[in-house]
C-alpha cells in the first residue's frame, strides 16, 4: 500500500468526480448564486435534505425572493411554502427570515463575509457559515458533513467521532490549500464512490493508498 500523499488523493478524486454532480452549494455557486446571502440561505436549506431536493427549493426561493430585503418582506409562512419540501421547513423559515431582515436593517442588504456574524444566527452552524465563507468570499475554511467525516477517517487521515472533532482535526493537518475543495471533492466522492455502507472501493483510485478503517465489506 502506498503512503497516504494528501496531493495525490486531491488530484485522483478531481477526476473520479467529474461525472458527477456537484455539491449542492457548489452547483448554485456555478448557476450565479454566490453572494454570501444567497449561499448561507441555501445552506440552511440544504441542512438534513438531499442536494436533489435542496437545489430545486433553492431555485424556488430565490426566483420569488433573492435579495435579503425582498425575502425578509416574506412572511414565515410564505417561505415555509416555498421551501416546504425542504426537512424542517417549518422551522427553518423564520430563521431565514430573521437573517435575511438583520441583513437587510442592519448591513444595507449584503451580507458581510464575518464568521462569527453568520454563527450569530439562529439555524447556522459551523457548516454553513464555513461553506458561505469558503465559496462566497473566498476565505479559507473547512466545511465537515457527512461525507467530508466519513471519508476522513475512513482513510484514518483523521480519528474523530464527530463532524466538530473531524473539522478541528483536519485544520491542524489538511494544507490550507484544500481547505474549500475538500467539501467540493468529498461530497460527491461520498455520495457515488465512497459510500456508508458498502463503498465501491474495487474500483476506488484511491484503492491502493486507502487502509478502510471500519470498512467491514465493499464492492
Amino acid at each position: 500500500m502506498m503512503n497516504f500523499d494528501i496531493d495525490v488523493v486531491m488530484e485522483r478524486i478531481a477526476e473520479a468526480v467529474r461525472p458527477y454532480p456537484p455539491a449542492a452549494m457548489f452547483q448554485l455557486a456555478n448557476e450565479g448564486y454566490r453572494s454570501a446571502f444567497e449561499q448561507l440561505i441555501a445552506c440552511i436549506i440544504s441542512i438534513r435534505t438531499y442536494d436533489e431536493v435542496s437545489i430545486p427549493v433553492a431555485h424556488k426561493l430565490f426566483a420569488r425572493a433573492r435579495t435579503a430585503q425582498t425575502v425578509a418582506n416574506l412572511t414565515p409562512a410564505e417561505i415555509a411554502t416555498l421551501i416546504t419540501d425542504s426537512s424542517f421547513a417549518e422551522s427553518k423559515a423564520p430563521q431565514i427570515q430573521a437573517i435575511a431582515r438583520r441583513v437587510a436593517d442592519e448591513f444595507g442588504g449584503e451580507l458581510p463575509c464575518d464568521r462569527e456574524l453568520m454563527l450569530s444566527f439562529k439555524g447556522v452552524g459551523p457548516k454553513c457559515a464555513n461553506l458561505a465563507l469558503g465559496i462566497a468570499c473566498g476565505q479559507p475554511f473547512i466545511s465537515v458533513d457527512i461525507h467530508v467525516h466519513r471519508v476522513t477517517n475512513r482513510w484514518g487521515y483523521v480519528q474523530a467521532n464527530t463532524p466538530e472533532k473531524t473539522m478541528a482535526a483536519l485544520e491542524q493537518k489538511l494544507p490550507k490549500k484544500y481547505w474549500i475543495e475538500i467539501n467540493r471533492l468529498l461530497v460527491p466522492f461520498g455520495k457515488h464512490i465512497c459510500q456508508g455502507n458498502i463503498p465501491r472501493c474495487s474500483t476506488c483510485p484511491l484503492f491502493d493508498m486507502c487502509p478502510r478503517v471500519g470498512v467491514k465489506s465493499y464492492r
